[in-house]
């Protein structure tokens, strides 16, 4: 059986939320825009970092971008990644 190349983009997906910082990125996003600015203070680190952290969650068109005068704002494009927190969860035993 070979690998598709469903399975390698579904995978780069995955990878792309693999990081406790994105994680909680994406957590706040699902409740609506956000700042640069405010997703460094949740993350806790330097925004060069969290600019990073960024940009490989929109490469995977997970979030997207725009500008709003001085401020970066990021919108979650991708909702359903609430039915991956709920999967999580419940593989570790907490509910959802």
């Amino acid at each position: 059986m070979s690998i598709t190349t469903d399975f390698k983009k579904q995978a780069l997906v995955l990878k792309a939320l693999a990081h406790p910082a994105r994680l909680a990125m994406v957590d706040q996003l699902q409740k609506g825009p956000a700042t640069a600015g405010d997703l460094t203070r949740l993350v806790g680190t330097d925004q060069s970092t969290v600019s990073k952290h960024l940009s490989v969650l929109k490469a995977q068109g997970i979030v997207d971008d725009h500008r709003e005068g001085n401020s970066v704002v990021y919108t979650l494009l991708t909702p359903c990644v609430r039915d991956f927190f709920t999967c999580a969860c419940r593989v570790l035993g907490k509910g959802g």
